[in-house]
């Protein structure tokens, strides 16, 4: 079921007691909740049942946003950066103080357990908080007797960020901390299908922000376009499949607007020989059906050496029966729904290619009936190596288990992609380890663990996987031009 549209009003605001109310939700245009004559409405994906009414924005909303946008551009910018710092830091400190609602309200709108929610926000926190104390000085490049030579970052302008469904807080948040603290303004817009999460964190951003520094406005199919094709944006933050990137870039390249893409990924994890099975496995098992498949970071593709291939696999198999899926606030659940029916439908798919490829099941394979978008937690084992579930990502519990008997052999095998995301090297012997994990084709490359993020490290994709990267002092310079100042001396 899509997001279902009604002709109604919306209204917003903060409850009784003078937190926030998660119950309604409204575009922020100009510092002020706003609402529309047409809404539409979410699911909960583990009840297939209504979610509450959400704006559809209208051309005139975005002309509005961008007016008011462009209008906080130049002060927001002259404000210094200290007291930028400042207000991002309060802002931060006030979604902790809602944590809890923020979690129970990712969980009714995205699926994912209430445990995992609670992380989202605990992550989230972590992020805006280090973008934040970050520092962006001016650069000394050259101080000779006659010259000084330096660079300095002055903010793009207006900036759209577009997040997507699988992480709607962290994501909407983790775009808006690094963009604001730089001194640009933003408008986010949060997946049509899980509009609710980033519509709050952006409401409760106005006691802290001017007006139209941050924003939001929620719609349909329409709104996406509208926004990266409008002239007033300097930059648009997109984080989502590498098909729609691919679509934002093409928008944003008739007015050259700046772009940060953060795509898919078809992440593999390459285990040596040397693991102690008995640890390792459970532990790929998890990073693979962790958010029930739905990261761009997940582990997608495992390739095993043949040596260890059958202990491994079964150790695999053992601790995958392990994992609950459930309604995510039900007690132990470790996999919730696929979030959406679109998605949901995408990764049954893979479930029909079983009986039409001859996949040999290893655990799983059937989906459980009933309400709800549930997908049992499946590997398949040895399939063809240019079968789609290897080929494709299916963003969803669903794995490969492949081998390799030489290290060169798993290097191109896990290079063997149009993706380049994260990967991960298992092994007894770290530096063995680390002389594979240099030679794979990934912006994110991790030994003996995987989707470790530090927000104070560079994050990005090679290949069709993304253009840019977000966090850390780089994050920040993508939010900026760089100037370089030329000083003659007397």
């Amino acid at each position: 079921m899509a997001p279902h549209a009604t002709e109604n009003g919306a209204t917003n605001g903060t409850s009784q007691s003078g937190g926030l109310d998660f119950t309604t939700f409204s575009n922020v245009i100009d510092g002020k909740l706003s609402s529309t004559q047409k809404t539409r409405h979410g699911i909960n994906p583990a009840t297939a049942k209504a979610n509450p009414e959400v704006p559809v924005s209208t051309q005139e909303d975005v002309e509005s946003a961008m007016a008011a946008g462009k209008k906080a551009a130049k002060q927001w910018a002259k404000t210094p950066y200290a007291e930028r710092q400042k207000a991002v830091l309060a802002w931060a400190d006030a979604i902790e103080s809602e944590k809890d609602g923020f979690a129970k309200l990712l969980t009714q709108e995205q699926g994912k357990p209430l445990h995992f929610a609670a992380f989202e926000m605990d992550f989230t926190l972590q992020i805006i908080r280090t973008m934040a104390n970050l520092e962006l000085p001016t650069e000394e490049i050259i101080d000779e007797a006659d010259r000084k030579v330096l660079v300095r970052y002055t903010p793009l302008g207006l900036t759209v960020g577009i997040a997507p469904w699988n992480y709607p807080v962290l994501l909407t948040c983790s775009k808006i901390a690094p963009c604001v603290v730089t001194g640009n303004p933003i408008i986010i817009k949060p997946s049509p299908f899980t509009p609710y999460g980033g519509l709050k964190v952006v409401e409760l951003a106005q006691r802290f922000f001017p007006p139209g520094v941050v924003q939001a406005l929620s719609g349909d199919d329409s709104l996406g376009p509208w926004l990266t094709a409008h002239p007033a944006p300097a930059k648009v933050s997109f984080t989502g499949s590498s098909a729609t990137g691919k679509r934002v870039m093409e928008s944003c390249a008739k007015t050259l607007k700046r772009v940060t893409l953060e795509l898919g990924g078809n992440d593999p994890a390459i285990v040596l020989d040397d693991v102690n099975v008995d640890e390792v496995a459970p532990k790929i098992a998890t990073l693979a059906f962790l958010n029930s498949g739905q990261i761009c970071l997940a582990l997608k593709r495992i390739f095993v050496h043949e040596k260890i291939y059958e202990s491994f696999r079964d150790k695999m198999v053992e601790h995958t029966k392990t994992l609950k899926v459930g309604e995510g606030f039900e007690k132990d659940v470790f996999l919730g729904p696929i979030q959406n029916s679109m998605q949901y439908e995408r990764v049954k798919g893979f479930f029909e290619a079983i009986d039409t490829e001859k996949y040999n099941v290893a655990v799983g394979g059937k989906n459980p009936e009933g309400p709800g978008y549930f997908i049992t937690p499946t590997i398949i084992d040895r399939p063809k190596e240019d079968s789609r579930i290897v080929v494709e990502e299916p963003f969803g519990p669903i794995v490969p288990l492949l081998t390799f008997s030489t290290d060169e052999e798993a290097i191109e095998k896990a290079n063997n992609t149009n993706y380049g995301l994260g990967a991960s090297v298992w092994s007894g012997d770290v530096e063995r380890a680390a002389k594979v994990a240099k030679e794979l084709e990934a912006g994110s490359v991790w030994v003996n663990t995987h989707f470790e993020i530090d927000p104070r490290a560079p994050f990005g994709g090679f290949k069709e996987s993304g253009i840019g990267t977000e966090f850390g002092v780089g994050g920040l310079k993508s939010y900026c031009n760089s100037q370089t100042l030329y000083l003659k001396k007397k």
